[in-house]
């Protein structure tokens, strides 16, 4: 059983038994858990070490274009030879793709040759085309001449030349299919120009197969899982002003706007924060259907540029956005289902909020907003934390990027039987045809996870931290007796810092660490399930079915539990000073205790709060829509393939920023009946150092059975 904790906060006995005043909640401190904080500081000197490898070896550049057949990455510069703005990836020879495609075949797109242009070649209506190979050799042109000329100098070859060519070696090959920007790459279009096919045929050129698979077989390329991911990420790098607009400075200002509207309008806040909720998920929920192209003609479109109106071409972004939107329409019509449930629970809401929030009455406010009002800078206290984070996702973000891209440009090993004219060498060579691909190793694999986990780490940490100065503060309020006294420090809340940075650091790791670790465990063993379930290693039976969602609810529950568990330890630790379990247990016992004071009264009002946060959060999804929705995202030389994981990235950013915000009401209302629970505990069931208006809120058993009813 705990003793008593009056030693440690409040006034503590001298020696001569007298009563003195040692300063509230600071006595007998020392650092706790430093073996965590010293765990913690080698995590991120790992990170940096680890995004400095990826910063190293990373391009960005290589989520969005591809490699040519020398291995040059499309729109590099500084390549051989240069290729600024020459950013589209084009395959010369169309039996090499027809080839790649076949079934069985042992030749890959890949190595098939491939060069770097400004636009998609189409052909002729009145003659044949020609894209020739990079000017190299006899061949007197620069390459902007090069560009100029339509990557045609087949005029200027040799007899020896021109039959290569007709054999489709080089080094200028036919325009037979038209083609299309597709995500950077010159899809071919199955459907060969006549008159183009005509004039090859006559000059004596050899056949040119027609076949779907030509089609095909750069689809199936561009769509494979990696390149969609790559585009993914490429996705977050080119709307970097969309996630800094409506993930850092609209929720920013958004929390705000909703912490003053519930401090002068608390009756009315549920009621508002439930109806906004429903119309934001619905209206996220019609945006994804627009881009999914169920509703309108606005759907997402791989296609890049100017085009056929009657070319379609399907990307693997649009499949996954429609299941958003079916994944949407059942949250939807859940939350509206749930808020009709719940009209009785928010009229309790609002009794909450006015018996522990902000209602005013009377000649004062009640408790939390008085507390909010007098402890200097609290307020404005989670500008700091904002800021930390938004300079640290700047930098991790930006890592992550480099890392994704961090892989290693390789020749392909490959047997296959090609030969192409080589300008330099003056013949045709047919040993060196092997194309390139960026190859990633495993421990590039670990390198990312690595940094996935040191970013959610890291998060959690900062928000930890921020609701411990937040609690450390309203707790040398509460246990002033509630009123300005010698006992609360000027500006509290940078007191409350300085004791978190001396002594508790290392707790607040611990506790981050505890919620990461349980969240990682939790996406590992999704991961895992997905995977089986693909396989048709799970059952289809009701028992497996069963045990599938039982499971998955289980670690749901658990990860919940943590969650809460940690913060209300937070709270004892910026009252007690203790270490990260020994706060857990006090915190769990006192809940334990004081079930009926804490349970429904604290969880109605956490639902407003965190529906509030979710209001915030899906307003910067919506926003994410509107801007992505302009033309430089859709069309230009910035568009994305899918609004989908930057509106996610948006809805994150959101939640966090209003996590740190909410937090001070979370943490004041917390923090309040945890003290009081812990003074009622010390003096016989009687606060002492409760403010009159607490005790006649929380102390009146008449009261706490009207709420908990």
């Amino acid at each position: 059983m705990r003793g008593p904790l009056g030693a440690v906060i409040g006034r503590y006995p001298s020696s001569d038994g007298t009563t003195e005043i040692g300063g509230i909640i600071r006595h007998n401190r020392k650092c706790r858990d430093i073996v965590f904080l010293v765990i913690f500081i080698a995590f991120w000197v790992a990170m940096i070490v680890n995004s400095s490898f990826g910063f190293n070896q990373g391009n960005p550049l290589r989520l969005t274009y591809g490699l040519d057949y020398k291995g040059n990455l499309c729109g590099d510069k500084h390549a051989h030879p240069g290729l600024r703005k020459l950013e589209l990836k084009y395959w010369l020879n169309p039996n090499q793709v027809y080839q790649s495609g076949v079934k069985d075949s042992q030749f890959k797109l890949s190595n098939a040759r491939s060069i770097c242009l400004w636009d998609c070649p189409t052909p002729s209506e009145d003659s044949l085309n020609w894209v020739c190979d990079y000017p190299e050799g006899d061949i007197r042109l620069s390459m902007r001449d090069w560009i100029n000329r339509n990557y045609d100098y087949y005029e200027f070859l040799t007899p020896e030349m021109r039959n290569t060519s007709l054999q489709l070696q080089g080094p200028c090959y036919p325009v037979i299919f038209p083609s299309v920007n597709v995500y950077w790459s010159c899809q071919f279009i199955a459907r060969a120009s006549n008159i183009s096919l005509r004039h090859w045929q006559q000059m004596g050129g050899v056949n040119i197969n027609e076949d779907m698979v030509i089609d095909k077989s750069i689809h199936r390329s561009i769509n494979s899982r990696s390149s969609v991911l790559k585009r993914y990420m490429a996705d977050i790098g080119k709307s970097w002003p969309v996630l800094i607009v409506c993930g850092g400075m609209l929720p920013l200002f958004l929390s705000v706007i909703w912490l003053l509207m519930i401090r002068h309008f608390v009756s009315a806040m549920p009621w508002i924060t439930v109806a906004l909720f429903n119309i934001l998920i619905i209206t996220v929920t019609m945006f994804y259907y627009l881009k999914a192209g169920w509703i309108g003609n606005d759907a997402i479109s791989p296609i890049i540029g100017e085009h056929d109106p009657y070319i379609n071409v399907f990307g693997r972004e649009l499949h996954h956005l429609r299941a958003v939107a079916i994944l949407m329409t059942f949250v939807m019509v859940v939350s509206i289902l749930t808020s009709i449930a719940i009209v009785s629970r928010i009229l309790m809401a609002t009794s909450v909020l006015k018996a522990i929030g902000f209602e005013k009455e009377g000649k004062g406010k009640t408790v939390a907003a008085k507390v909010i009002g007098e402890v200097q800078a609290l307020i404005i206290f989670p500008i700091i934390p904002y800021a930390i984070l938004a300079i640290f996702y700047m930098f991790w973000i930006s890592a992550a990027l480099h890392l994704f891209s961090s892989g290693q440009v390789v020749k392909n090993n490959c047997n296959t039987n090609c030969c192409a004219y080589d300008l330099v060498a003056k013949k045709v060579n047919c040993d060196g045809c092997c194309g390139y691909s960026i190859h990633y190793t495993p421990h590039i694999a670990v390198a990312i996870f690595f940094h996935l986990f040191g970013g959610y780490w890291a998060t959690q940490f900062f928000i930890a931290c921020s609701s411990t100065v937040i609690a450390g503060s309203v707790a040398s309020y509460y246990w002033a007796r509630g009123e300005t006294s010698p006992e609360i420090p000027f500006l509290p809340v940078f007191a409350s810092m300085k004791r978190l940075i001396r002594y508790n650091l290392g707790s607040v790791a611990l506790g981050s660490l505890v919620v990461s670790f349980v969240e990682s465990i939790r996406f590992i063993l999704e991961s895992i399930r997905r995977k089986l379930k693909v396989a048709g290693v799970t059952s289809d039976g009701w028992f497996g079915k069963i045990g599938n969602h039982t499971s998955q609810g289980c670690l749901r529950c658990v990860e919940w539990t943590i969650k809460s568990v940690n913060r209300n330890a937070y709270i004892m630790i910026a009252i007690t000073g203790k270490s990260f379990f020994k706060a857990s247990e006090i915190a769990t016992e006192l809940i334990m205790n004081n079930i009926l004071r804490i349970g429904k009264v604290n969880v109605i009002g956490d639902v407003i709060l965190f529906l509030g946060k979710l209001c915030v959060s899906l307003s910067s999804a919506v926003f994410g829509f509107l801007m992505l929705d302009t033309y430089k995202y859709r069309a230009a030389h910035n568009k994305i393939s899918s609004p989908l994981l930057p509106v996610l990235i948006c809805w994150a950013l959101g939640y966090v920023v209003a996590a740190l915000f909410f937090a001070v009401v979370e943490m004041s209302i917390d923090t309040i009946i945890l003290s009081f629970c812990q003074d009622s505990e010390e003096h016989q069931g009687t606060a002492q150092y409760a403010p009159p208006l607490l005790i006649e809120t929380l102390g009146d058993q008449n009261e706490m059975q009207r709420l908990t009813q």
